[in-house]
């Protein structure tokens, strides 16, 4: 019977990463053969332009956080003792480069040789973009966020999308990717203050992307006061709504013959709820 080590070198979850400019993602994986020591070998290839696309940093580590492999050395291979018939367990970690851009990515293999046998995993990892909080002088979010509008078409394309909330007040979100250049860019915008430290995504600020119905928190037998139109100023009973059309009908209260009049949602202003 023959004492070579039949079984896999490598065993782990190797899902792909998304990475923001300036973050690094990880993965567990182990190691694990006959022989008191293995050889690991890495290889990055950047994309999905490689001769465009900037490297990733790759750092391995042990269980304890102890670095035993980073790309900035010249070697790609290193020696790593496994111990015994127990896993050996390591960390990749990549970080993505802050001059990455939108889509860019990096496919990382490790190969590994022990005790005779051979075997290789890849892990995969793609940037995407920043979502940071802007803090800007209270009630002037859109003069913060259309001063920097200016400013997105200027030098490396970093801003993708400026979003100032209507009833959010002294906050704007901006989207974009090398966080470095974002923060220049508003250096010399007098109603922008800082960007808050760390970073927000889409799903947290989803509900500032779905428009919200011009009748919502309308209630029949609300007083409302009706904002534009030829009956602006004019105090009202909510009669009627209508969620599909967004509309509502209203009584007019010192009107002399009480005529129902239909109105857009967002035409009246709510001064005195139902009880």
């Amino acid at each position: 019977m023959s004492d070579q080590y039949s079984g896999p070198c490598l065993s782990g979850v190797s899902d792909v990463k998304k990475a923001r400019a300036g973050e690094t993602v990880s993965w567990q994986f182990s190691l694990s053969g006959d022989a008191a020591e293995a050889k690991l070998t890495f290889s990055e290839v950047a994309g999905p332009d490689a001769e465009t696309a900037p490297d990733w940093i790759l750092t391995v580590t042990d269980a304890t956080g102890a670095e035993l492999w980073s790309s900035y050395r010249s070697r790609n291979d290193i020696a790593v003792e496994v111990p015994g018939k127990r896993d050996k367990e390591l960390v990749l970690h990549a970080e993505c480069p802050k001059g990455a851009r939108y889509g860019d990515e990096v496919a990382i293999t490790v190969k590994a040789e022990c005790g005779g046998a051979r075997d290789s995993m890849e892990f995969n990892a793609s940037a995407i973009q920043s979502v940071m909080i802007l803090k800007t002088q209270m009630d002037q979010e859109r003069s913060a966020a259309d001063s920097l509008a200016a400013k997105a078409n200027l030098g490396e394309k970093d801003i993708y999308a400026i979003l100032s909330p209507a009833g959010l007040r002294g906050y704007v979100f901006v989207e974009g990717m090398n966080t470095d250049r974002l923060r220049e860019k508003i250096r010399d915008i007098r109603k922008a203050y800082s960007f808050i430290p760390g970073e927000t995504s889409l799903d947290e600020i989803n509900h500032y992307l779905t428009p919200v119905s011009a009748v919502v928190g309308i209630t029949e037998g609300d007083i409302v006061e009706l904002v534009n139109g030829p009956f602006k100023g004019e105090k009202a009973r909510v009669q009627h709504i209508d969620e599909g059309k967004e509309e509502i009908t209203v009584e007019l209260i010192e009107a002399m013959v009480p005529i129902p009049v239909t109105v857009k949602g967002d035409s009246v202003r709510v001064i005195d709820k139902e009880r």
